[in-house]
C-alpha cells in the first residue's frame, strides 16, 4: 500500500470517509473514524484495524512517527489539506489526522470463554461521550471487558471513540447484547451481577467491609437520566449505590461507573496495589 497521495473533497476515498460519521454507513462498511494523534496511534498499533489515514503536510511531519506505524500495518496515507480533514472530521477544532478503522467488537461467546473476573455491561446508556467515558474508566480499573447492550448508544459513535481516549483498542468490546442475555451468561460464568443504581438498598462501602467484592463481578451501568427500569435491577444479584457523604445530590453515571469500577478492582486486587500511570514503565 503506502501513500495515496493528495486527495481532493470529492475524491471518492474522501466521500466514503465523510459517510461514516453515520451510523447506517458505519454500520454497512463495518468502518469508523479515529481523529486525532492518540485514536490513530492507537488504531495503528493494534493489528490490521487501521485502513486508511488522512493527514494534512502540517500533521504528517510533525507526527511522522505516527504516519511511519500507518505505513508499516500497511494503511493507505493520503495528503490532504484542512478543509478536506475538516470535512471528514466530527470535531470542532480537528488536529490534522482522522483515521478509517475496522469494526473491533468481539463476540460475547469469546468473553465469556476468557473468564472475566471485572466486566462493565453499559445497559440503556444512549449518551455517546458517557458510553466512552464509562469505557476508558473500565480500562484504568483493569476490566477484562465491557459490554453494551442493544438498548445502548453505537460504540463507533465518533464521540464515543473520543471519549474513550484510545481505550477502544484495549479490551474486548461485544456490542448488541440483550441485557437478560448477557446477566444470563456471565452468572453461568461465575461471575457477580451488581446493579448502581443511586437508590439501592446495598451501600458500596457495605459491601467492602464484608468483603463480598473480591470475586468475579459484572457492573451494570444504566440511563444517564433514569437509572436501570426495575427489570434490570431485578436480574442483578444486589443493587448497590454509591454513598453521598456530601450534599451533592447526586453522581454522573461515568463517576460513580469510576468509583465502582475502582472499588472492585481494589477489592480483588487486595494488597497487590495498582499501577500508576506517571510511575515507571
Amino acid at each position: 500500500m503506502g501513500w495515496g497521495g493528495v486527495v481532493s473533497a470529492r475524491s471518492a476515498r474522501v466521500v466514503a470517509a465523510r459517510r461514516l460519521g453515520k451510523r447506517n454507513f458505519r454500520g454497512k462498511e463495518r468502518l469508523f473514524l479515529a481523529e486525532g494523534p492518540q485514536a490513530v496511534r492507537e488504531a495503528a498499533g493494534h493489528g490490521d484495524t487501521l485502513v486508511e489515514l488522512f493527514a494534512t503536510a502540517e500533521a504528517a511531519e510533525r507526527y511522522a512517527d505516527i504516519v511511519g506505524e500507518a505505513h508499516a500495518v500497511g494503511a493507505r496515507v493520503h495528503l490532504a489539506d484542512e478543509q478536506v480533514i475538516a470535512d471528514i472530521s466530527t470535531t470542532v477544532t480537528p488536529q490534522g489526522l482522522v483515521g478509517v478503522c475496522r469494526f473491533l467488537d468481539t463476540s460475547f461467546e469469546e468473553i465469556l470463554k476468557a473468564r472475566p473476573r471485572l466486566v462493565a455491561v453499559l445497559a440503556h446508556v444512549r449518551d455517546p461521550g458517557n458510553a466512552g467515558t464509562v469505557l476508558r474508566c473500565a480500562d484504568a480499573a483493569g476490566a477484562d471487558a465491557v459490554v453494551l447492550t442493544d438498548a445502548s448508544v453505537d460504540l463507533y459513535n465518533p464521540k464515543a471513540v473520543r471519549a474513550s481516549v484510545g481505550s477502544l483498542f484495549h479490551l474486548p468490546v461485544a456490542v448488541g447484547v440483550p441485557v437478560e442475555q448477557a446477566v444470563a451468561g456471565l452468572k453461568d460464568a461465575g461471575v457477580r451481577i451488581l446493579a448502581a443504581d443511586g437508590a439501592g438498598a446495598d451501600d458500596l462501602d457495605d459491601e467492602l467491609d464484608r468483603g463480598a467484592m473480591g470475586g468475579p463481578t459484572a457492573w451494570v451501568f444504566g440511563n444517564e437520566a433514569w437509572g436501570l427500569p426495575e427489570e434490570t435491577r431485578a436480574l442483578a444479584d444486589a443493587v448497590v449505590r454509591v454513598p453521598i457523604h456530601g450534599k451533592a445530590e447526586s453522581l454522573n453515571l461515568a463517576t460513580a461507573a469510576a468509583v465502582c469500577l475502582y472499588a472492585s478492582a481494589r477489592a480483588q486486587r487486595a494488597a497487590g496495589g495498582c499501577r500508576s500511570v506517571t510511575g515507571s514503565q
